[in-house]
């Protein structure tokens, strides 16, 4: 996925997503541990030992015009888009790192999404967690690069994103189906399920 780092904030990388920390020793163990790096809860973020170290000193920028989350309703799921009501790219506050891959001497370099409390749209969506990831006020997201920022100014930034500034809807249930094409642009069509309530 693009994204920006602290190290290198004039530049767009492509980074894994699941942080992989610096300190694992074994390819076994990365794999393994990959899985519980794609979120990181900003409840959390300062003692996991898996984040501690990431979220003060190497944050980074999640560049997406959108993301996806479930909906519970009557036991089934339903697939919604989230994006900006004005329709313009974003950044979700993340964390990074570079990990050696001592079997074929290569870096991997990963990252995780920083996750907070649902705001009240996102709530009615992610009705089972009630979660949404962090995203960066524009005017904020140099600024999240600053390596100087103290925890205190670090939490500032951790807080649900306004429910005035987004828009959600439903879309196609295929998009988790193996082999479903998620580059079609038709994936952001919205979908109506007449036995779902609107939001």
């Amino acid at each position: 996925m693009p994204v920006i780092t602290d190290e290198n904030p004039e530049q767009v990388a492509l980074l894994q997503w699941g942080l992989i920390p610096g300190w694992v020793k074994e390819a076994e163990s990365a794999l393994s541990i990959k899985k519980y790096g794609l979120n990181a809860r900003c409840e959390t973020i300062f003692e996991k030992p898996m984040f501690r170290h990431s979220i003060r000193s190497k944050r980074c920028l999640v560049l997406v015009s959108g993301f996806f989350e479930w909906r519970h309703y009557n036991s089934e799921r339903y697939p919604y888009y989230i994006r900006l009501k004005d329709n313009e790219p974003f950044a979700l506050a993340g964390i990074w790192d570079v990990w050696h891959n001592h079997k074929n001497k290569q870096d991997v370099s990963s990252f995780s999404i920083i996750t907070t409390t649902a705001n009240p749209l996102m709530a009615k969506i992610h009705n089972t967690e009630m979660r949404m990831p962090v995203i960066l006020k524009r005017q904020d997201e140099k600024t999240w690069l600053d390596r100087s920022l103290t925890e205190p100014e670090i939490e500032s930034y951790l807080t649900p994103y306004d429910q005035g500034e987004i828009e959600a809807y439903p879309i196609d249930r295929g998009v988790a189906k193996v082999g479903f094409n998620t580059n079609d642009p038709a994936i952001l069509d919205k979908k109506e399920y007449p036995e779902l309530p609107s939001l």
